[in-house]
């Protein structure tokens, strides 16, 4: 099995396109795993998937895009569908960081970071993981320190995605601090 491609193709269904898949999503993003299991064998290369195998691409993944709970499934974060996948607010540390192409900095500088074709600002734990998703855009990103806590404490919601990632609904350019040009 490969699993790299099966994480992909179960990102797909559950953050992008479900209605795809014949599957609906509840108020957090889940979906029963036998649901999601039935609309992935109908897929040629998948036909002989088993609940075993999201239980071994999850637990091999480094990335921890999903999670499954109570016989549901969702992942954890990257929805662009329509229905707001709810969260819940929880304290983020004091600083967070996002990675991002050159060419977006002034815009940023105007108008905060804003999640764009996504539900949620896509913010990284450290400086590294920070670089890895900046250089998806550009060789030689730009790294946005944020003052999660002091935006936390203005009233800004935070939410986990996983261990490496939180999320918000925006950051005010007041809360982002640039590197020198």
């Amino acid at each position: 099995m490969n699993y790299l491609k099966l994480s992909k193709e179960i990102s797909y269904a559950l953050r992008h396109s479900p209605s795809e898949y014949g599957l609906e999503l509840d108020d957090n993003g889940s979906v029963n795993l036998e649901e999601l299991l039935i609309a992935l064998k109908k897929k040629e290369e998948f036909k002989f998937l088993e609940a075993e195998d999201l239980v071994k691409m999850i637990e091999t993944s480094d990335k921890k895009r999903h999670e499954i709970v109570n016989n549901k499934i969702r992942a954890l974060y990257g929805h662009s569908i329509s229905t707001k996948i709810q969260k819940d607010a929880i304290e983020p540390p004091q600083y967070l960081y996002h990675g991002t192409a050159r060419r977006f900095i002034q815009s940023i500088k105007e108008n905060g970071l804003l999640p764009q074709d996504r539900q949620y600002v896509h913010l990284s734990i450290d400086i590294e993981t920070a670089i890895q998703v900046g250089k998806r855009r550009d060789k030689k990103p730009v790294i946005l320190t944020v003052k999660a806590k002091l935006a936390w404490e203005n009233g800004v919601g935070f939410y986990k995605g996983n261990d490496k990632v939180w999320l918000s609904d925006a950051i005010k350019s007041e809360y982002i601090e640039f590197p020198e040009s």
